[in-house]
């Protein structure tokens, strides 16, 4: 049986909802960003134990099927920003609606109505993220990271990424590097 999990997006979730599975006893065969598969049907009970359990630590058990597709499309959207080596070269609309196998201007209208934001906003917003996460490493050029988000140029990725956070990438940088000296200092 398989279950869906809203707001289940890393490495630290899945640690989490295995832990609330392994509380109530629940056998699983796979644990998945946003998706667990159980060995067998879980009854109300345990259904409920598990809901309560997930609330507690910010997740949903998803029962409707418009919040399941969204979560799919976040989902699709995290693993392939966040998680993938190398962001593929496709258009982000053809990808999304290949994986979830749905008509992407379906899933964009869906999307929009739930969240109030639009997929390629999402998509911004999560690249960025990244971006951020691919600075605080400090292992990789500006140049580089644009490559690697796929972005047309270091001036397209600057500008977005002014745009979302207020600052440039230079800035966040040097910020980000202040507040962790200031941080140690204070040891």
């Amino acid at each position: 049986m398989k279950i869906h999990i809203k707001y289940m997006v890393s490495l630290r979730c899945k640690i989490a909802v295995k832990e609330e599975l392994d509380k109530i006893k629940l056998k699983h065969t796979s644990i998945e960003l946003g998706e667990v598969n159980l060995k067998k049907d879980i009854s109300g009970d345990d259904r409920e134990l598990l809901r309560k359990g997930l609330v507690k630590i910010g997740l949903e058990l998803i029962d409707d099927k418009k919040s399941l597709l969204i979560e799919k499309t976040k989902t699709t959207i995290i693993e392939l920003i966040h998680y993938s080596e190398k962001n593929p070269k496709v258009n982000f609309s053809d990808y999304i609606a290949e994986k979830l196998d749905y008509n992407y201007n379906h899933l964009a209208s869906l999307f929009s109505e739930v969240t109030g934001t639009t997929i390629a906003n999402y998509i911004i917003i999560n690249k960025i993220e990244r971006v951020k996460e691919l600075l605080l490493y400090d292992e990789l050029s500006l140049t580089e990271i644009s490559l690697l988000m796929e972005y047309s140029s270091v001036a397209h990725l600057s500008h977005q990424f002014k745009k979302i956070t207020g600052f440039t990438p230079t800035y966040f940088k040097k910020i980000k590097k202040y507040k962790k000296r200031i941080m140690l200092e204070d040891l």
